[in-house]
């Protein structure tokens, strides 16, 4: 499995308990998606080598899980997942309503804004604690888009197109 086909789940914390458990950080919006799984794929954050891992048991608590994978028994094997990022096919991702969007699957889109038209394409996404950004490549210079409600207006994932309606100055901060 190539990281590419894959989304990011999550990373493991830190080892649980003593009998090989680690807890994780899920990092998706609707956790309780993943109280089944059976299986994961783990890769160091530094590896693009994905290992399928199977699960004997998940607990969850909100954002965060207690895994006991199989195989993995001891204080000192659960220690050596630390930081192993968790990753699943991307088409076990929950299906979306219809103006909803993963953020993997607009990179690359062309932006249009309703005033000033055709802008630019969708270069990549920036996660942050207070709203996500969409960085933008506009007349050779990254332009950051916050990610919200009454700035994204459609997405169109035939079209490949996002109609934005941006605040009034957000471009000529970029330009000066």
């Amino acid at each position: 499995m190539e990281k590419e086909s894959c989304f990011l789940l999550g990373y493991i914390a830190r080892k649980h308990g003593l009998q090989g458990e680690v807890s994780v950080f899920l990092d998706v919006d609707y956790p309780e998606d993943y109280a089944d799984m059976d299986s994961v794929f783990l890769a160091a954050r530094d590896n693009d080598t994905l290992i399928p891992y199977f699960i004997e048991y998940i607990q969850l608590y909100d954002r965060k899980a207690v895994v006991k994978f199989e195989g993995i028994d001891t204080v000192e094997e659960a220690e050596s997942l630390r930081s192993c990022q968790l990753y699943l096919p991307i088409d076990q991702l929950p299906q979306l309503e219809e103006h909803q969007f993963y953020y993997h699957e607009i990179i690359g889109y062309t932006i249009k804004d309703v005033n000033k038209g055709m802008l630019g394409t969708v270069q990549q996404i920036y996660e942050i604690p207070s709203h996500d950004l969409i960085g933008m490549e506009y007349q050779s210079k990254e332009v950051l888009i916050p990610i919200k409600d009454d700035i994204i207006i459609k997405v169109d994932k035939v079209e490949k197109w996002i109609e934005v309606d941006l605040p009034d100055g957000l471009l000529e901060l970029y330009l000066d």
